[in-house]
This record gives structure tokens, C-alpha cells and sequence, in this order.
């Protein structure tokens, strides 16, 4: 370790939270209802799915190049790089606002914002790692969690605000939360490169290619992702289809988004209490077995009073899949490749499911309505499962081995 200082515990918490906060607010006030935006505009269903997974799309390119450029040039601070996400991103919001472009138009910004927000979360992850990694107690789980409260406080608030004021209202929310997100990236505290733990002995980063094929618990585990998300994200970012076939309005879609989002509070602190009492595998295990459930349950509650009841479920799924995936990222990926090994996660989680996920399920809406997607997400979280147990399995083998 270098003799370089680092900054206070409690300085580095507090702005990671501030972030965490700022960031999940401000994905639910365009993410919650991007699909509503793009169908008030005279979208169909299927059109949402496809811009929703150009985005996807375009986020599962970038990241990786992001993730290995800062691997390679650790003198850049991370926060840099994220500031500069989202500045680009909230200018492109902005033209969106205040334009109605048809469907190439709104593919392209689709497309620019994926590469941008979507990009950008595996940076506070990384940010968060970085000083864990140098011995500060980064709660990265409390954080996360204050961030899924957020993202439900911010959903229902931005639902009344639709109801009010049209759902196109929901964009002027976004900017003013990415323009928080600046200002706490102004004092947060940069990553010194010293301080980084053998910092002189500093192997060179991998290929992409190369951590995938020498960490196979880490991959396999990313295709447990890919298919366990590929159960829910469909569900989130269709939820207004789901929110109007049981015969809710603007109103209950924030409605849901807040009991659904709200749940991943506890579970975070659920998730710190489970890892003291068993392991992390165990842990990744059981999130995978709920993420399948989940549209499972959804496909039996026809009433929107029992299908609003059911949001919370998602506490144990993706609200313990999140932080899990996290630290099982950081342990299964070697130092030197731990930026990228962020990046790879949010690739095939949040991006590859999405852009499989939303294309398929876009198309099922309009062809077998949401019933039937239901039935797609609960057949995807069960190949999941299976790779979860499979992934668990070769992470013991390693270890014995």
C-alpha cells in the first residue's frame, strides 16, 4: 500500500450514496416511462421494444471499450469519465424534449443514451470498488439500496406528475436529477492511483475475451444473469402494458414502480445479513430461483389490487442478484481486469437481456399480449437458475482445486 491518504470513510459513503440516489432517481424518472413516453408519441408496443433494446444495444459496445480504456489509464479519475456521460446524456435528452422525431430519429437517440446512461452505472460500481479494494468500508449494498428507494420514491412522485401534467414531464425531472449528479460528482473524492494496493507491481489489464475464458464461474454467472434478467426486465419496462391490461392507469403504473423499487431497500440489508450467514454463491443462487418466480406469480394475479400486492417480490430477486453480482464480479475477476469485470456484468444483465429480452417481449405484447410474455420471462429465468447452479459449482471446484 502506498503512502498515499486517502479520504475519510464517511466522506467517500457519503457521496457514494448521494450518487447512488441521484443516479436510480434519475433512471426512474426516464427508464420507469420511457415505453409510456414512446407510445403517447404514436409508437406501437414492438417499436418501444425496439428502441428500448437499441439501447441496450449500444451500451453492451461501449462499455467494454469504456471499462478497458480506464483499466489502461488509471491516472483518469473515474468520476471524470462519468461526469462526462452525463452531460453528454442530458444534452441529448434535452433535444429529445423539445423535439418529436419519427422512428430513425428516436432509434438514434435511444441508441446515444444507451451507449451514455446505461454505460455509465458500471463507473459508480467501479468508483465504489476502487476504495473498497484500498481498505475504506464502502457500504455498497446500503448504497445501492438507498438508490432502489430513490428510484420508487422518484416513480410514484413522477406517476402523479404524469397524471398531472402528461408523462412527457417526466424528461424535465430527469434533467434537473442528472444536474444532482454533477454537482455531487464535483466533491467527490478521486481515486489516487498510488493508493491502490501494490500499485507498483501492476499487471497489465486483459482483453474482454481473455477474463471470460479464465474466470469461467465469473462467466457462467453472467449467463445466469443474462437469463434471470431477461425474466424481469422485460417485466419493468413493459409494466405499463402489464399496469393497463389489469386495468390501471398513469397513477398505478408509479404505483408499482414504488412497491416494486421500494423492496430493494430491505433487500440490500437483507443481502448483508444472508451473506454472515451463509455464502455469496448461496446467495446468487436463491435470487435466480425468485427472479423466476416472479413472472410466474405475475402470470396468476389477473387483478391489479393482487398484481400490485406481488411487486415486492422482486426484494428477492434483483434486489439480492444486484449487490451479489457485484461482489462476485470483484471476487472471481483479478485486480488488474476489475473496471472491466464491471463492465462485462452490466453487459449481459442490464445490456444483452435487454436488447434480447425487450425485442422479444415487445413483439409477443403485440402479437399474444402480456400474458404470454409473462410465460417467455418465467422460461428464461429458469435456464438461469440452472446456470446459477452451475456457475456455484465451478467456483467451488476452483477453490478446491
Amino acid at each position: 500500500m502506498s503512502g498515499t491518504s486517502l479520504p475519510s470513510g464517511q466522506r467517500v459513503n457519503t457521496m457514494y450514496f448521494l450518487l447512488q440516489i441521484w443516479f436510480w432517481g434519475m433512471m426512474a424518472a426516464f427508464t420507469g416511462y420511457q415505453t409510456a413516453i414512446v407510445l403517447n408519441r404514436g409508437f406501437s408496443s414492438g417499436q418501444a421494444g425496439v428502441f428500448i433494446s437499441l439501447g441496450c444495444l449500444s451500451g453492451i459496445f461501449a462499455q467494454p471499450l469504456l471499462g478497458a480504456w480506464a483499466d489502461r489509464h488509471p491516472a483518469v479519475p473515474l468520476k471524470r469519465i462519468f461526469g462526462g456521460c452525463m452531460l453528454a446524456a442530458l444534452l441529448i435528452h434535452g433535444g429529445f424534449y423539445f423535439s418529436r422525431p419519427g422512428f430513425f430519429g428516436t432509434a438514434l437517440i435511444f441508441l446515444a443514451l444507451g451507449a451514455l446512461e446505461t454505460n455509465a452505472y458500471p463507473l459508480i460500481d467501479a468508483m465504489a470498488m476502487q476504495f473498497l479494494n484500498a481498505g475504506i468500508d464502502v457500504r455498497y449494498s446500503l448504497g445501492r439500496g438507498l438508490g432502489a428507494f430513490a428510484y420508487a420514491i422518484v416513480s410514484v412522485l413522477v406517476g402523479q406528475q404524469a397524471r398531472r401534467f402528461g408523462v412527457e414531464s417526466a424528461l424535465v425531472t430527469h434533467g434537473a436529477l442528472v444536474l444532482l449528479i454533477l454537482t455531487t460528482l464535483a466533491v467527490f473524492p478521486a481515486f489516487a492511483p498510488s493508493a491502490a494496493p501494490a500499485a507498483h507491481t501492476r499487471t497489465p489489464a486483459h482483453s474482454p475475451f481473455y477474463i471470460l475464458k479464465h474466470n469461467p464461474a465469473f462467466t457462467v454467472m453472467l449467463l445466469a444473469g443474462f437469463f434471470g434478467l431477461m425474466a424481469v426486465m422485460p417485466i419493468v419496462n413493459f409494466l405499463v402494458s402489464l399496469v393497463n391490461d389489469r386495468g390501471g392507469d398513469s397513477g398505478s403504473l408509479g404505483l408499482a414502480l414504488f412497491l416494486m423499487a421500494a423492496s430493494e431497500l430491505p433487500g440490500a440489508i437483507l443481502f448483508q445479513w444472508l451473506w454472515k450467514k451463509t455464502n455469496l454463491e448461496r446467495i446468487m443462487v436463491i435470487s435466480a430461483v425468485f427472479m423466476a418466480l416472479k413472472p410466474l406469480l405475475f402470470l396468476f394475479c389477473g387483478d391489479l389490487r393482487f398484481f400490485l400486492m406481488m411487486q415486492p417480490i422482486q426484494m428477492l430477486g434483483y434486489g439480492l442478484f444486484t449487490p451479489g453480482n457485484v461482489f462476485f464480479a470483484n471476487e472471481n475477476v483479478p485486480p488488474e481486469d476489475r473496471i472491466q469485470g464491471q463492465s462485462l456484468k452490466m453487459v449481459a444483465t442490464n445490456g444483452l437481456s435487454g436488447v434480447v429480452g425487450n425485442l422479444i417481449a415487445g413483439g409477443i405484447i403485440d402479437r399474444g399480449g402480456v400474458n404470454a410474455m409473462l410465460v417467455f420471462c418465467f422460461f428464461s429465468g429458469a435456464i438461469g437458475v440452472a446456470l446459477a447452479f452451475w456457475a456455484v459449482r465451478l467456483r467451488k471446484f476452483r477453490k478446491s482445486a
